[in-house]
């Protein structure tokens, strides 16, 4: 086989994914220091227009505030720019010690790890822990985020998946599961895709009862819900039953990052044993710095809660007058389903070059066939002239006996 057959068998690949309308594009913004959720959007023929930002995870718009932004700016002129080495070689900043620190106070546990981001977190953890445990068995669920079954995976240990946020079924497998196997159930608090919140006392009292670890990703929860935004588990005060949390600083903190926090031994082996963690470079101080500030300005400031708990009220409620087909949850996430690729893509397109609104299609394998939608994240910056905007939008783009009518030709 020559190199031209190579190159022949990834453009039939790329061109599958055309075909169905799966392939994705990348849609290039400039965020405005100060006007969040404004951009700067850039368009193929060189020009931009402003558009607003629909489709974020910066949440409460820390990405800006002035107590994180000034944070990095110190860092900067304190310590430079890299942390120049793994955390063993160089790199083990005061830094990353203090934002550990303050993780672990945050979530009421003895220690905490940063991780490079919550994807690698995730893998990490979930990988070592399974590993180090003889013979476990993992418990997960069905809709948990890819970098939680990349980590089950790469721990090569047994796994069993149940039925989202189904108690009975995770009771099922538990009883069928070897009694005397360590066991891990795994699982997410706030489910980005659907907006959906997990029964974790439910699935506590199970860990309970089964002699399971619980392992628990707020990434989507924390900064936002519970007490100084330690996530759902502190919000049903019962956080102290999670036997490892992780999160991340990349959402509603508005740096990047991720991080565990639990017992100091649990916390101590994944440090020692983890090869995402041993053998990558450390964040940089000016974006641990940020974290920090982030973080300890979130654990006493309820303003930026307040505020995206008001427009997400103000935003459903709107939703609810204009009858579109959203999945109704509990969360700030707010799924608007269309159910066809070419449709969804056509559609947040048409909005983003005809009404400067900015929010990305979310399609298979992200959600199931069928289910193809928009995701939509109102934060604590949007104005309620915003809200309206978009509502308004979207109403003018749906027949209420038809769906959404756009040509996806």
């Amino acid at each position: 086989m020559n190199k031209a057959s190579y190159i022949n068998i990834f453009e039939e690949h790329l061109e599958s994914l055309k075909k169905v309308g799966n392939y994705r594009s990348f849609t290039k913004i400039k965020r405005k220091c100060g006007s969040f959720p404004k951009a700067e959007y850039f368009m193929d023929d060189g020009t931009s227009k402003d558009v607003t930002i629909w489709c974020s995870n910066d949440y409460l718009g820390m990405g800006q505030n002035k107590h994180v932004l000034n944070a990095m700016h110190e860092s900067i002129d304190e310590a430079g720019c890299g942390a120049g080495g793994t955390r063993n070689i160089s790199g083990n900043t005061s830094y990353i010690n203090d934002l550990e620190s303050t993780v672990a106070k945050l979530h009421d546990k003895q220690a905490g790890l940063v991780f490079t981001s919550g994807y690698v977190a995730n893998q990490g953890a979930l990988s070592t822990i399974a590993r180090l445990l003889p013979n476990s068995i993992i418990f997960s669920d069905e809709k948990n985020h890819a970098s939680m079954i990349h980590g089950i995976k790469d721990s090569k240990c047994m796994k069993y998946v149940f039925r989202h946020n189904d108690v009975e079924h995770l009771r099922q497998l538990l009883q069928a599961a070897p009694k005397d196997a360590p066991k891990i159930i795994a699982f997410e608090s706030v489910y980005s895709m659907d907006g959906d919140i997990a029964p974790i006392e439910q699935f506590c009292d199970l860990a309970d009862e089964y002699s399971a670890l619980t392992y628990l990703d707020e990434v989507h929860a924390v900064g936002m819900y519970g007490p100084r935004g330690a996530g759902i588990a502190a919000q049903e005060n019962i956080a102290d039953r999670i036997d490892i949390i992780e999160g991340t600083f990349g959402k509603a903190y508005g740096v990047i990052g991720g991080y565990i926090a639990g017992h100091e031994t649990i916390i101590d082996a994944v440090r020692s044993f983890s090869a995402n963690f041993i053998f990558t470079t450390s964040l940089p101080p000016a974006i641990l710095a940020a974290a920090r500030a982030s973080v300890e300005h979130l654990m006493s400031s309820e303003i930026e809660r307040q505020a995206l708990k008001s427009n997400v009220k103000y935003f459903k409620d709107r939703l609810d007058v204009t009858g579109l087909p959203y999945m109704k949850g509990p969360s700030h996430i707010v799924p608007l389903i269309i159910g066809e690729p070419k449709c969804c893509k056509a559609i947040a397109d048409l909005m983003l070059n005809q009404h400067d609104i900015y929010v990305q299609p979310i399609n298979f394998p992200t959600v199931p066939k069928g289910t193809e939608r928009l995701r939509l994240t109102v934060t604590a910056t949007h104005t309620k002239q915003d809200i309206d905007k978009l509502c308004a939008t979207l109403e003018s783009l749906y027949a209420s006996k038809h769906g959404f009518q756009v040509n996806v030709a």
